[in-house]
């Protein structure tokens, strides 16, 4: 009797996973589906690839092709460390750290990293950083745009790093400690001294905060 009613249970289970789509998993559910069958990695490629190379471009001098050349080796290394795991992270957190030691690498292969960063900013990034840092309203959108760009390309690069992370990719305390593999006190102490720094500079270019 308790054989047939494991026997529903498990039929009951069985029918349950087939009939969830990948879109109603979360991802721990799909890196474990992903390594029994390597078709459950692509909803997890669908699901980070636009937060991915959205990321890389605000953090590099990378063309659009290059930035997707980038993801796509992130994608690779992830599939061929996704045993590696560990399932006490957050997985976003774990491919944004690979993200950004594989778009580091890329910087120092083509050295292009450093005095001369040119940062693709998009919108929504123009509009965060101003709001979070209270940039004053009376500097016109139309400047804005240029002056946010000025500052963060002069930025150091940790400090650029934290404050994309931070107030652009909107990642808690945690979870950039994560990807940067840094204590969460030193990611405060970063992000505190890198909006210093970016009020600083903008005091340097007489813009009233």
């Amino acid at each position: 009797m308790n054989f047939e009613r494991d026997l529903e249970a498990f039929a009951y289970t069985t029918f349950a996973m087939t009939a969830i789509s990948p879109e109603q998993l979360d991802d721990v559910q799909l890196v474990k589906l992903a390594l029994e069958d390597v078709e459950y990695f692509e909803p997890l490629m669908a699901r980070y690839e636009r937060q991915l190379l959205r990321y890389v471009l605000r953090i590099s001098s990378f063309s659009e092709a290059e930035a997707e050349e980038i993801v796509q080796e992130v994608f690779l290394k992830t599939w061929k460390n996704l045993r590696d795991f560990d399932g006490g992270l957050k997985f976003s957190s774990w491919l944004y750290r690979i993200a950004h030691n594989e778009t580091i690498s890329h910087f120092r292969k083509h050295q292009v990293r450093g005095m001369d960063r040119q940062l693709h900013l998009d919108e929504d990034l123009y509009n965060s950083l101003p709001s979070e840092l209270h940039l004053q309203d009376e500097i016109a959108k139309t400047q804005r745009n240029a002056v946010i760009q000025n500052l963060l390309q002069q930025l150091p690069e940790q400090y650029c790093d934290v404050l994309v992370l931070k107030f652009f990719e909107d990642r808690s305390y945690e979870e950039i400690s994560d990807i940067l593999k840094k204590p969460m006190g030193t990611v405060a102490t970063l992000i505190n001294r890198a909006k210093q720094q970016f009020k600083q500079l903008a005091h340097d270019y007489k813009i009233a905060l």
